[in-house]
């Protein structure tokens, strides 16, 4: 019976790394509930040197919870519609010059575009450029508790859309949703400020997929949420992950935003795949119900 994991602090704000775990094979329930527990407790964890095939990744991720099967189907690998697949290698095996997913460039929250967000998303890396490509990780817990309280109660009073065609259309217009993934994802209505539900933490809840205020001029709702996008992010706050091929990381989406950095698409090559698993449609909790 396993006891305890042996973990290594990736910031002192949040972030572990677990170590001596293999993911390729199965895992316990024993097992899982420490994984499980240390990801609620630091909201991201990095497992090094794995050897994770696709079939082990969907395992793994399926521990978690439902597993989502994208709306952008032109991103599922390796006959797994639960992985999104990222490449900007061509039928060659050559690098393209294209990013992959410009979107992932902005900071973002995954699937707060759909009424059951994400829960967990698990990245594992496969080919990594020399310079460059890295996640960034930012804590909204963070960003919620450093505020003065006036905010706080005015942030809570506020319900924001988030858009999948929205975000896409901002950044990768060359390639926007067909009609059809269009009618799949309609705009969706969250709470700017959510409860946590297994933790109880309140957390800041925006990203790049949230359009604009509810019930506020469009325009003005809109220049809110990217006025508060722009402050939520500090230095502070934010993990980077210099990645190496072989390894998987995980981060809980409800309390965390993160985004890709660029690198040299025409010379190196970022080959990882994803899998992200549902959570819960997104509430503020009175905190007597926590």
């Amino acid at each position: 019976m396993v006891t305890s994991l042996n973990t290594i602090p990736l910031t002192h704000v949040f972030g572990a790394e677990i170590v001596d775990v293999d993911l390729s094979v199965d895992i316990g329930p024993d097992l899982f509930s420490l994984i499980y527990q240390a990801f609620l407790d630091y909201q991201v964890l990095v497992f090094r040197q794995q050897s994770m095939s696709s079939v082990d990744h969907v395992r793994f991720a399926r521990l978690f919870g439902e597993v989502q099967i994208h709306v952008m189907n032109q991103y599922h690998a390796d006959s797994h519609p639960e992985l999104y697949f990222l490449s900007n290698l061509d039928e060659n095996g050559s690098p393209n010059g294209q990013h992959p997913d410009q979107g992932t460039l902005a900071w973002h929250t995954d699937g707060s575009w759909q009424r059951i967000t994400g829960q967990a998303t698990m990245i594992y890396a496969i080919e990594i450029p020399a310079c460059g490509g890295e996640t960034e990780i930012c804590d909204m817990y963070g960003a919620y508790d450093e505020l003065d309280q006036t905010t706080r109660d005015y942030y809570e009073t506020l319900h924001v859309m988030h858009s999948l065609d929205y975000s896409r259309s901002r950044n990768h217009a060359h390639e926007p949703l067909t009609e059809e993934q269009k009618r799949a994802v309609p705009p969706v209505e969250h709470p700017l400020v959510r409860t946590h539900t297994e933790t109880g933490r309140r957390c800041i809840y925006l990203g790049d997929h949230a359009q604009n205020v509810v019930g506020m001029d469009y325009a003005a709702g809109q220049a809110l949420v990217d006025e508060i996008n722009d402050q939520l992010v500090k230095s502070e706050r934010v993990y980077s992950h210099q990645w190496q091929p072989n390894e998987l990381m995980i981060w809980d989406n409800r309390c965390v935003l993160h985004r890709s950095r660029p690198f040299d698409a025409a010379n190196d090559r970022r080959v990882v795949r994803r899998c992200t698993v549902l959570g819960e449609e997104p509430q503020l909790l009175s905190k007597h119900n926590k």
